[in-house]
């Protein structure tokens, strides 16, 4: 009997674990991702899952409709396809004040490539003479 209630108890906390480790912390990420959608106005900078950059131009109760550059071009998009407010950089790039410093840490490391030293052997109109 002692073997059965002791596996009734770890399925218990395994499942517990389960909730608290990976349930729960899921649901509240898709809440706060629901309310972030409910919430855009017009004006906001918003990231698309795609990538895709845009100011939002109008606001409707399923989709927006944004602006994606100066020329004016407008696309409109469901609200569950908007990944963040804010333009969304990745990790991979670099801001533009670490590339300046790397291209002046290459500068001051670059070396100037000297031609190959020729040998001394004299040349053949050397040897003529």
């Amino acid at each position: 009997m002692e073997g059965a209630s002791s596996s009734i108890i770890m399925l218990v906390v395994l499942i517990a674990v389960f909730y608290f480790m990976l349930i729960r912390p899921e649901n509240k990420r898709k809440k706060k991702a629901q309310e972030m959608r409910d919430s855009l106005k017009k004006g906001d900078t918003i990231t698309t899952i795609g990538g895709i950059v845009g100011k939002i131009v109008m606001v409707k109760p399923d989709t927006i409709v944004i602006e994606t550059s100066d020329d004016r071009v407008r696309m409109e998009l469901t609200k569950w396809a908007v990944s963040t407010t804010g333009v969304q950089a990745s990790g991979e790039e670099k801001s533009s004040k670490e590339e300046k410093k790397e291209d002046e840490v290459k500068k001051t490391e670059e070396i100037p490539e000297t031609p190959a030293e020729e040998t001394a052997a004299p040349s053949e109109e050397e040897k003529k003479d």
